[in-house]
């Protein structure tokens, strides 16, 4: 018998998002890795794509930007990808976070950038 998985989806964390798709934003996803829904995401400052937020960067990554809302396969290139940027409210249990964020206190760092845009974390 096979055993089916889903994967994750906006229904582990979106609570809500505006109507008429004012939370999403169409952006590009750089080269490097394979990303999920829910990724937590920094703004490279130079190119202005996308990749895991690592608080550890220097690049402007380091800074919370967005959640991925669709899956993004970048390992091999860039690819596009739709995010929350505004105005919603996500569950942080279904959240991804970089490993750079190992202890609740830069977690909780991450969800306070992620207030600052206008994502409620909850």
């Amino acid at each position: 018998m096979a055993i089916l998985s889903e994967g994750a989806t906006p229904g582990d964390f979106l609570l809500f998002e505006e109507q008429d798709a004012y939370s999403r934003e169409e952006v590009i996803i750089a080269a490097g890795a394979d990303l999920i829904p829910g990724a937590v995401l920094g703004m490279i400052t130079a190119s202005k794509k996308y990749v895991a937020s690592d608080e550890a960067a220097a690049d402007g990554s380091e800074d919370v930007a967005a959640v991925l809302l669709t899956p993004a396969l970048a390992a091999e290139a860039d690819v596009p990808a739709i995010v929350l940027k505004r105005h919603a409210r996500v569950r942080r249990g279904g959240l991804i976070f970089d490993a750079s964020y190992d202890t609740e206190t830069k977690r909780d760092a991450a969800c306070a950038e992620l207030k600052a845009l206008g994502i409620l974390v909850t």
